[in-house]
């Protein structure tokens, strides 16, 4: 079992950086790109480091991260949206850079960066609430609701990591362009709450209850 998920999880890791690789360094034309390598080993070197403590620590929560296509057809949607604003954004920053656009200033890149290692750890965090924590919209064998932690500040706390994960990236690799393309997701995770909630509601006891309890979807205060 965790043979196969260590050759699973390592498979995804290196394509994962092949692409990446690809994206960023061709749109780039060349190897000189600081940031690309910053943003680089910001991903993956954390990622490696979580990888490991959750195979030894909750192998199965491994597995569901690594593994799950989406069953919802309106999730099937949202996941081709956010695989082309990917794909649209590291092409434009590599090829910002390649043609001096519009380089932001190195403050800018730092901070963001900081941003970025700071959703990792809210990541890490909401990790080790909901065990339950599923790639795919789906309410699972005795799935029970989490309203503690994060989970009782906001209802879909990895959604709001994310965001904020998401739209440091552009700013790490420098352009400011590239953080429009990014500005898709927030839109992209409002149509999957909306659909994700439905489905919680129908299947997941006591999740209207929660809902009262937390009004808030990702952001406190304000949705």
């Amino acid at each position: 079992m965790k043979k196969e998920l260590i050759i699973n999880g390592f498979i995804k890791l290196i394509s994962g950086f092949i692409i990446l690789m690809l994206l960023i360094f061709l749109s780039a034309g060349t190897l000189r790109f600081l940031n690309g390598w910053l943003f680089i080993g910001l991903l993956f070197i954390p990622m490696l480091i979580m990888g490991i403590v959750l195979l030894i620590k909750n192998p199965a929560l491994l597995e569901k991260r690594l593994n799950g296509k989406e069953k919802e057809s309106k999730q099937k949607g949202v996941v081709a949206l956010s695989g082309i604003m990917f794909l649209a954004g590291f092409v434009v920053a590599g090829l910002n850079y390649r043609f001096d656009w519009w380089t932001l200033p190195d403050w800018c890149v730092i901070a963001a960066s900081v941003v970025f290692l700071l959703s990792y750890v809210m990541y890490a965090e909401v990790l080790r609430e909901n065990t339950y924590l599923s790639r795919t919209i789906e309410v699972q064998e005795k799935q029970k609701v989490i309203d503690t932690g994060l989970y009782g500040i906001v209802r879909h706390p990895m959604y709001s990591e994310t965001i904020l994960m998401f739209l440091a990236i552009p700013l790490i690799l420098g352009s400011l362009i590239a953080l429009f393309i990014f500005l898709a997701y927030p839109l992209a995770i409002a149509l999957r709450i909306s659909n994700e909630e439905e489905v919680l509601e129908k299947g997941l006891a006591g999740y209207s209850e929660y809902k009262k309890k937390v009004k808030y979807r990702i952001i406190p205060f304000i949705w």
